[in-house]
């Protein structure tokens, strides 16, 4: 049960993979924490154990395999069919590994959130954990954002902050950062479901009062 009065704000969930971040949420709604009801998974790969979390949870699951389709812009366009058909009032996307297209960002612009393991906006895309080793960072982390026809650059919600240890390696700082995603990410549906948080005229707003460019900051100073 949610934590108020107040009906659950309906959530659809994208996933490409084994949904970790997807777990968080659904521990967050089931707990009452998290104010949402994850009206359906939809995963763009078949057999992914996402898909598996979702089932366990009983949670509505949909795959759209995007091989299936001739271009990214038809994928997009059943993709948002499908999305629209649930009428959630917030689109998460938990490990999606899909570039959209600016038709499918526009549709769904200040009610879509995405998670990157940087700390925006330095190492954008891929491989971002072995990037910031090879860039000698101190520091490195995650960041929430709202999801923009920019790839990783729309405005910043929250960022969590891990130090770069003597020693690491790409899994060891992976696994530092994923810890934070799933306090983050949770946190940021919550301010969303609560109406605290909203995007304005390209900008991220929590409480009514503008955000900087980095967002929120948490610092992790766990091993």
């Amino acid at each position: 049960m949610p934590t108020s009065t107040q009906t659950p704000l309906r959530v659809v969930v994208l996933i490409s993979g084994s949904g970790s971040n997807l777990q968080a949420l659904i521990d967050g709604a089931a707990s009452g924490e998290l104010p949402i009801e994850i009206a359906a998974v939809i995963s763009n790969r078949p057999d992914v154990f996402g898909l598996t979390r979702a089932h366990n949870a009983g949670i509505v699951t949909q795959t759209l395999d995007h091989k299936g389709f001739t271009n990214r812009e038809a994928f997009d366009v059943a993709l948002m069919q499908l999305i629209d058909s649930y009428e959630p009032g917030l689109v998460v996307l938990a490990g999606f590994m899909r570039i959209l297209t600016p038709e499918f960002t526009q549709h769904y612009l200040g009610r879509m959130l995405n998670i990157h393991p940087s700390l925006l906006p330095k190492f954008q895309g891929l491989h971002t954990h072995q990037r910031a080793l090879d860039a000698g960072e101190s520091h490195h982390g995650v960041t929430v954002h709202f999801v923009t026809a920019e790839l990783d650059g729309g405005p910043a919600v929250i960022q969590a902050k891990v130090p770069v240890l003597a020693g690491d390696d790409a899994a060891l700082l992976a696994k530092r950062v994923q810890r934070q995603e799933h306090v983050i990410y949770p946190l940021a549906v919550k301010w969303f479901a609560l109406g605290n948080l909203a995007m304005q005229e390209g900008k991220a707003l929590l409480n009514g009062e503008l955000l900087p460019a980095s967002g929120y900051q948490i610092e992790a100073n766990e091993p």
